[in-house]
């Protein structure tokens, strides 16, 4: 009788609509403002380099995110598989972050240094050559195509506009080399985006091809660095051992 009362009553049905949009719309605004203790201080974690960076513009673009997650949940068969649990401060810097909703594939939020560079080119290119059972797709054309980096300062411009510290100032070049150190801060610098991006990918090589900037080479760059930046031995250590 009472529902019925409030399917039949407009007004009454407004309010308490109102009363439960209100009310979910709290849950998800209140945590918002206690952020900053939702986000780990930890020490490594710094935005990609303008080469990691077009490497996740072509993650994202391939859709690898849709088979492959970046998200070690805090469980024992999680990290005896992939490896330390994911901290939110991980991906403070990704606009959007990669979490991903399934697996597919296994999650490669601890990647990086796992394989070698040539690993991961022949692994994109034909993915069966190096692991039999796999039914991910082949992307030879990465190793085809050369990589576009005439927007890149456009592209970092809009992650500087989103909070990601690239510097387009000297006073905000100054407060990297406070922050990460000066080799980093010059990599951040976008007035210098174009000369960093070549010179990580000729003293990489991450695509084999000396003298050439590939695709792939960019895509290989940004798995390489993912799970690198922090030393999780400094980190929740009791976790581990407790399960030891």
């Amino acid at each position: 009788m009472r529902h019925e009362h409030i399917e039949t009553n407009s007004g009454l049905m407004i309010v308490l609509i109102l009363l439960v949009i209100s009310i979910g719309g709290l849950v998800e605004i209140v945590p918002l403002f206690y952020i900053n203790e939702t986000v780990e201080k930890v020490d490594g974690v710094r935005p990609y380099t303008p080469l990691e960076m077009r490497g996740r513009d072509i993650y994202v673009r391939e859709g690898c995110y849709l088979c492959h997650s970046q998200q070690i949940r805090p469980f024992r068969d999680e990290w005896l598989r992939y490896g330390h649990y994911s901290l939110a401060a991980e991906s403070q810097y990704d606009h959007p972050f990669q979490w991903g909703s399934k697996r597919t594939g296994p999650d490669l939020a601890r990647v990086g240094g796992k394989y070698s560079n040539q690993w991961h080119v022949q692994h994109l290119k034909a993915p069966r050559s190096v692991v039999p059972q796999s039914i991910m797709p082949n992307y030879p054309w990465l190793l085809e195509t050369e990589l576009d980096y005439s927007d890149l300062a456009s592209r970092m411009g809009a992650l500087r506009a989103t909070g990601v510290p690239y510097s387009l100032t000297q006073q905000e070049y100054d407060a990297n080399v406070s922050r990460f150190g000066k080799v980093v801060a010059d990599q951040l610098d976008i007035s210098q985006a174009q000369d960093s991006l070549m010179k990580q990918a000729h003293e990489k090589d991450f695509d084999g091809i000396p003298g050439q900037i590939t695709e792939m080479e960019a895509l290989v760059a940004y798995l390489q660095v993912l799970g690198t930046m922090v030393d999780f031995t400094k980190y929740d250590e009791g976790y581990f051992t407790t399960f030891r």
